[in-house]
């Protein structure tokens, strides 16, 4: 039995004889990563291979590239965004179950108490506490009332209360931002990426079709000559 024996090339930049599998030719690589790689190697042709690991390479090149030039200076956010293009990781994951995670006792206390203290179910038992407390000293004990008017005591447990409940009130308020900071920085992330990843997708296309319109020209121009080459047959 013969042996089926792999087809194989050779990396341009590396030397590394791969399988074809593992390879890109320079024909098929689109217009902007290819004159990259033309740029740091000018012997690099469109029959030349190209493992996916350095293809990758210049990939996040151009896109440092890209955005550089609308957006100025990179920030860490964007690096990890062209580094999962590269790559080709997903950027999406369940966020709220990440920062579910990292929420403290204290930081769900917090919640807790803040959810709370801004509901209706709150201002209907501090008003009742109140409208019972002032009723007790007036008229139940109006002998000898334990806070008689102007109920300097509640007056001491309102200002108590409200210094704890600010504090506590602040830091749910705080925490909240925070998540919501992560939550848009999620939001940039995914919609960064899918927009670099549109154009590369528009520059692929467009390339495509070009080599395919070049191709047609070859077959049409292949054709006229077979069609020249039969009428001047025919003649004779």
């Amino acid at each position: 039995m013969k042996k089926h024996h792999t087809p194989t090339g050779v990396c341009h930049i590396t030397q590394k004889q791969l399988p074809l599998r593992h390879l890109v030719i320079g024909s098929s690589i689109r217009k902007n990563i290819y004159e990259l790689i033309k740029a740091d190697h000018p012997d690099f042709d469109e029959k030349s291979y190209l493992t996916l690991e350095q293809l990758g390479v210049y990939r996040r090149k151009y896109l440092e590239q890209l955005l550089i030039r609308e957006m100025g200076e990179l920030t860490s956010v964007e690096q990890e965004v062209i580094k999962s293009i590269s790559e080709q990781e997903l950027v999406t994951s369940n966020i709220e179950g990440e920062l579910a995670e990292n929420t403290s006792l204290g930081d769900r206390m917090a919640d807790n108490i803040a959810s709370f203290g801004g509901s209706w179910r709150f201002i209907s038992i501090f008003f009742s506490f109140l409208l019972i407390w002032m009723l007790i000293n007036v008229y139940v004990l109006s002998t000898r009332p334990f806070d008689p008017y102007p109920f300097i005591l509640l007056n001491l447990i309102l200002s108590c209360l409200a210094a704890i409940q600010a504090p506590i009130i602040m830091m749910s308020q705080n925490r909240k931002e925070s998540k919501d900071r992560q939550r848009s920085e999620y939001d940039y992330k995914v919609n960064l990426k899918a927009e670099l990843e549109i154009r590369m997708l528009h520059e692929k296309v467009d390339h495509l079709i070009v080599h395919q319109n070049q191709r047609l020209m070859e077959i049409q121009q292949i054709q006229v000559d077979l069609l020249e080459d039969i009428m001047s047959r025919s003649k004779v």
